[in-house]
């Protein structure tokens, strides 16, 4: 995919450099969400919904991150010991993938 019609990886990249970066959702059903942008693809466990903290805890053996974005319930799983593989379509999402775990020197295999 060309980086130019990578939209979701373009958000995350431009948060990742620290640039304005916007996120707007809008379902079929005509819900428009404006609410949790680029920054929840970088946050800390502690700053998880709820739901996505009782959800994690379902996780065993080997774990397969599908849509993985910026990495980071990858990064956290790892954290907990977890052998993890993330993937993404988005090339600009494996690439803040990949630099998010250098950052913290954790292994992902892609």
């Amino acid at each position: 995919m060309e980086p130019k019609k990578d939209a979701y990886g373009q958000e995350v990249w431009a948060f990742f450099q620290k640039k304005k970066s916007y996120e707007i959702v809008e379902r079929d059903d005509g819900l428009i969400d404006l609410t949790e942008g680029p920054a929840a693809y970088f946050a800390e466990f502690k700053d998880w919904p709820k739901i996505q903290k009782q959800a994690i805890k379902f996780a065993k053996g080997k774990v397969l991150d599908i849509g993985a974005g910026a990495g980071r319930v990858s990064l956290y799983l790892q954290k907990q010991g977890f052998d993890v593989t993330a993937i993404d379509n988005s090339p600009l999402a494996i690439k803040v993938c990949k630099k998010t775990r250098s950052k913290t020197r954790q292994n992902f295999a892609y």
